[in-house]
């Protein structure tokens, strides 16, 4: 290589040594100037986190921004007991089951185990001998020691303890029973209480209105002094326990469970104007789901007086007649608006009146009545051997009937056989309306309480069937077809052989054995 090249590479190579050298000495001093920077910046962040101008907080002394509830509750709670009940298991009567059905069958309505959920059970039968114990509430209505309570908390049971509020762990009262109204799921029992004690004050449950506060007390799952608020969520909620005919409902939000059964429903001004009584389940709960049901107070009073009275019994005022419990617009269409007589059992006022079956009433002493229940709370609230006066229509005409109110405990026993022993002939007959149908024994019809001669039985129904669907059951007896006695086969097979597809069928039927009633099964044939 000549000197000239060797001079000019050289000078390349101090070149780019003097450039890496440039570039590296940039970067440390970059390093050391953000590194500088970064502490300075930390440095005054903790300074401000550091200082002492945040203020601590503080809790404010305590306050009441509403007392209303707080008020209320205080003032009731010491009226509300917890009910502890013990009884020894007996075998259930076949004749209690549901009609047509096994006992296992698990078609049910929210409300056919309502005993079982509302006191948590499996909704089965406990073993015969086994000792069964509920829990339940009650109000205290006399400081004499009467307290008001469910039905089903106290009937049957072998022994009943009340427990006051502020009672020591283990103080209760034994109590017996004064009386118990079934009808309306009420009872009134009693205790000697020991210190004064403190009387509830009763409301009038027909001022309420739907959207009012109310808050209920009770037990819950035997946690004493429970209160929860809610509202009135409705009014005169019926048919809401099966055959229970003299229940109309306050409906709730105030959330109720197994325990409350018995305790109060009380109102804004601390006055008690229902007596929770009934809770909607569905699927396998057995607590609360927002729909919960009281007995008004107009009711409970009378119940209440009616049950510390001479006879410890309620009285009704009775007309004897049967009708259907739900409204049915065919039935209307077909019978004409008002209350349709679906039986009149003999020996009654009704019947001695000259009233029939299909007969449908429309006024009372003058007042029309658009509805079972108008033609009930009248009746019922009438002494028996007073006098009514009732205008019906038959066939389209009008007419009038005076009548002996009776007491309708000896008209209509609570009790009563099924007709689910039946049994068919060999050779049934099948009907297009989903229902296999045989004649009447005379035997049959003295057990069923049916006139000898009168219906047909039926034996069988065809699941998804027109009659399944209206609610016809096995061991039911069909007396009419659209106002047509049906007396016989010949009789059913020549009715139902005229009807058209869309056209209204009422069928009058005989339901619940020789106590039982008659009823219409009514809807549109498809």
């Amino acid at each position: 290589m000549s000197a000239r090249a060797r001079a000019t590479m050289e000078r390349f190579l101090n070149s780019r040594w003097a450039s890496t050298v440039l570039v590296l000495a940039t970067l440390a001093v970059g390093i050391l100037i953000g590194t500088i920077i970064s502490n300075g910046v930390k440095g005054r962040a903790l300074a401000a986190f550091d200082s002492s101008d945040a203020t601590p907080l503080q809790l404010p002394a305590p306050k009441q921004l509403s007392n209303a509830f707080a008020t209320i509750a205080k003032q009731v709670e010491p009226s509300v007991v917890n009910i502890n009940t013990e009884s020894i298991s007996k075998p259930e009567p076949a004749q209690r089951r549901r009609r047509g059905q096994p006992p296992d069958d698990d078609n049910q309505s929210p409300f056919d185990d309502f005993f079982d959920r509302f006191f948590g059970g499996q909704g089965g039968p406990p073993p015969e001998g086994s000792r069964e114990r509920a829990l339940g509430s009650g109000v205290i209505m006399d400081t004499k020691g009467y307290i008001v309570t469910n039905a089903h908390v106290v009937d049957g049971a072998d022994r009943i303890k009340v427990k006051l509020m502020d009672d020591p762990p283990g103080t209760d009262y034994p109590a017996k029973v004064i009386g118990v109204d079934k009808e309306t799921d009420l009872a009134v029992i009693k205790i000697e209480p020991k210190r004064p004690i403190q009387a509830a004050k009763i409301g009038n449950s027909d001022s309420a209105q739907v959207g009012d506060w109310v808050l209920a007390v009770g037990s819950p799952f035997g946690l004493e002094a429970t209160v929860t608020a809610g509202i009135v969520s409705a009014k005169g909620r019926s048919n809401i326990v099966p055959r229970r005919q003299f229940q109309s409902f306050l409906q709730t939000d105030a959330a109720i469970n197994p325990g409350n059964s018995g305790g109060p429903l009380v109102n804004m001004d601390g006055e008690v104007i229902g007596i929770n009584t009934a809770i909607y389940t569905q699927g396998f709960s057995t607590g609360y789901q927002g729909v919960g049901f009281a007995l008004p107070s107009a009711t409970v009073a009378k119940v209440y007086n009616d049950l510390i009275g001479p006879e410890h019994r309620v009285t009704r005022g009775s007309i004897g007649v049967v009708f259907n419990a739900q409204e049915n617009p065919a039935v209307a269409r077909i019978y004409g608006n008002g209350v349709t007589i679906s039986q009149v059992p003999p020996n009654g006022p009704a019947a001695a009146a000259g009233l029939k079956e299909g007969d449908t009433i429309v006024a009372v002493d003058g007042k029309p009545v658009k509805s079972g229940d108008e033609l009930v709370s009248d009746i019922s609230s009438r002494r028996p051997g007073s006098q009514v006066k009732l205008d019906y229509m038959r066939d389209g005409k009008r007419q009038t009937a005076a009548l002996t109110v009776a007491d309708r405990a000896k008209l209509f026993p609570t009790e009563g056989e099924t007709a689910e022993e039946l049994g068919g002939p060999a050779q049934p007959t099948e009907s297009k309306l989903g229902v296999t149908i045989a004649p009447l024994t005379p035997e049959q019809a003295m057990r069923l309480g049916v006139p000898a001669g009168k219906g047909v039985v039926v034996t069988r129904v065809k699941p998804g069937s027109f009659a399944d669907d209206i609610g016809v059951n096995r061991g039911d007896v069909i007396l009419q077809i659209n106002k047509q006695p049906v007396n016989s086969e010949a009789d059913f097979t020549r009715i139902e052989g005229q009807l058209k597809s869309g056209q209204d069928v009422a069928l009058l039927v005989h339901q619940g054995g020789r106590q039982g009633g008659s009823i219409f099964l009514a809807g549109t044939l498809p």
